[in-house]
């Protein structure tokens, strides 16, 4: 069979099944059974011929009912065989997104890792300036201080020389 008539009849199929199982179609067999058995009581059929026919074609509705049912189980089992497969390839590609955000949350963490370093070393650096700056104030300090007493010790041997 082509690809065409197939669906088609898969449509079918799926569509006697959905009205089989529906309220319409117990109140409509209802009534076929209503107007049989009226049949009988009003004299068109004999109840003999009346249950021969009914029991015939009951019989071939259940036959041709279980094909389409069985059709739709079958068409059902596919289409869940091939969701199940869809879900085994989600399922994989969940995991190989967990293993990227695993490898990103590592390189992050060794990223943090450098940042606390440099920021330590921008602080050693900054402690190391301010020791430099106080000890260049210190220098400065001891230079002026030198400087005074040079100059003192100048005036005082000018003085001694006159």
């Amino acid at each position: 069979m082509t690809k065409q008539p197939k669906l088609k009849l898969r449509e079918t199929a799926l569509s006697i099944t959905r009205w089989v199982g529906s309220l319409q179609s117990i109140v409509v067999h209802t009534f076929l059974f209503l107007a049989c058995f009226g049949a009988v009581v009003t004299g068109v059929l004999q109840f003999d011929r009346m249950l021969l026919v009914l029991t015939t074609v009951v019989s071939l509705e259940a036959i041709y009912l279980s094909i389409f049912i069985q059709m739709t189980i079958n068409y059902t089992t596919a289409h869940l065989e091939e969701v199940g497969q869809d879900i085994d390839e989600i399922q994989e590609d969940i995991g190989e997104i967990q293993e990227d955000v695993d490898e990103i949350q590592e390189d992050v963490d060794e990223i943090q890792e450098d940042v606390d370093e440099l920021q330590e070393d921008i602080e050693e650096i900054a402690e190391d300036d301010k020791e430099g700056d106080a000890l260049a104030a210190a220098h400065e300090k001891r230079l002026q201080d030198i400087h005074a007493v040079l100059q003192r010790l100048t005036s005082e041997i000018e003085r001694m020389q006159k």
